[in-house]
């Protein structure tokens, strides 16, 4: 395994227009396929002890290159780690510097312009995570005060729009990750970090103090969250569909999702008590990649 901390943006910029390629045969040729991962996404890709990329989105990506190694007949295959960030997972996905993406990466209609996402597995909305004793309780509470959010996420345009509809002149300050956002709401720079609501039961399960938290107010909306590969490769698409199909009827997503959202998890043991909703349930039965609006 090895592991690589994401390119520069410069270097980004250079590819960022790279024809479509059939990963497969890419894969192939190299004898290497590389998964990006976030350092920060409990439970579905972050880093645990060891600098070790671990979560539920890993092991399907995981299960993904299972299925390749069986299929190009390279039981060799090598595996490469790319860490990305809410703002340049879309790009490193497209110039071909990862080949996927199985993470907290919303699956939409605009970046579905961009990038083709497979089988959703998660359904999620945005929430607040503050501190106890803040005083925030919705999102009422949050007029003319300071809010974070991570750049490069639907929550931030989101928590935009329910601003300006609700005109309640939050100041937006942004992290480059989840964890910097939650860190700016820690050392006092503002009252809560707007996100994901799975996540922020993550990063909360994942705290010094996990009792000093909580998660308020209610879902703005309901996303779904897929892996992300590049754009006009029906062949790779079929292929993670499979994989994630299989899993969803055959009962190993089940399992797969209790061991990380109804059960201890690094790196603290502590349990997300997080049931499947019913949305996911459903799309167990029906494998939809459809995106939210």
């Amino acid at each position: 395994m090895k592991l690589r901390i994401c390119l520069p943006l410069a270097m980004l910029l250079a590819a960022s227009t790279a024809q479509a390629e059939d990963t497969l045969q890419k894969v192939a040729q190299s004898g290497k396929v590389t998964l990006a991962y976030r350092e920060s996404s409990i439970p579905f890709s972050y880093v645990a002890s060891g600098g070790k990329p671990v979560g539920m989105g890993v092991e399907i990506a995981n299960a993904v290159v299972d299925e390749m190694r069986k299929v190009l007949n390279k039981p060799n295959l090598e595996v490469e780690y790319v860490a990305v960030t809410s703002a340049n997972r879309i790009p490193l996905v497209q110039n071909g510097t990862v080949d996927l993406e199985c993470g907290s990466t919303t699956n939409n209609s605009a970046r579905a312009k961009d990038v083709t996402f497979a089988i959703n597995y998660f359904y999620t909305g945005t929430r607040l995570l503050t501190k106890k004793g803040s005083g925030i309780k919705g999102y009422a509470d949050l007029a003319g005060k300071q809010v974070s959010t991570t750049s490069g996420t639907t929550n931030l345009q989101v928590l935009r729009k329910y601003d300006r509809d609700h005109n309640l002149n939050m100041q937006m300050v942004y992290g480059k990750d989840h964890s910097e956002s939650m860190l700016i709401v820690e050392s006092g720079r503002a009252v809560a970090f707007g996100m994901d609501d799975i996540l922020l039961y993550g990063l909360r399960a994942a705290a010094k103090d996990p009792g000093e938290w909580e998660v308020v107010g209610d879902s703005l909306q309901v996303e779904p969250y897929a892996c992300m590969l590049r754009k006009d490769d029906p062949k790779f698409k079929a292929l993670v569909d499979k994989v994630i199909g299989d899993k969803m009827k055959n009962g190993d997503f089940a399992k797969l999702y209790a061991k990380w959202f109804t059960s201890p998890i690094p790196p603290n043991n502590i349990n997300l008590n997080a049931p499947m909703s019913d949305e996911l349930k459903e799309n167990t039965k029906v494998l939809s990649d459809k995106p939210a609006t």
